[in-house]
């Protein structure tokens, strides 16, 4: 729910601001950098959740090789938007770089509040 709030408030700034001003093919180009992005962060809640609770080297190679496998498919995905969709390059990176970064910072915001937590309770 975080993530898709982002990606309204985002919208809501850009479109009436600077989307409206863009050809079709580069605002298509935004929407899908921004659906890998929102779908890699998905992928990557779904592993954290999946592995919590299983010993460290499930987590490990659940975050890891997540990590391998979700690389492997956006960059499928940026090859397969610019040679078969003929997305515009540029729009496309654009906004699949900022909402990574964006949700890469949430993450870890995140996950170390989590962990910190955690060893709090553990320490009483």
């Amino acid at each position: 729910m975080l993530v898709l709030g982002v990606v309204a408030a985002a919208a809501v700034v850009t479109v009436p601001l600077a989307l409206r001003d863009l050809d079709a093919p580069a605002r298509a180009a935004i929407a899908y950098g921004t659906a890998l992005a929102v779908l890699n962060t998905l992928a990557a809640h779904a592993l954290v959740v999946w592995s919590d609770g299983r010993p460290t080297q499930a987590f490990l190679r659940a975050v890891l090789g997540g990590m391998l496998g979700r690389m492997a498919a956006v960059l499928v995905a940026v090859v397969a938007g610019v040679l078969v969709l003929d997305l515009p390059k540029v729009p496309l990176a654009l906004a699949l770089l900022f909402f990574f970064v964006v949700f890469l910072v949430m993450e870890l915001s995140i996950l170390h509040r989590r962990t910190a937590s955690t060893a709090a309770g553990l320490a009483r």
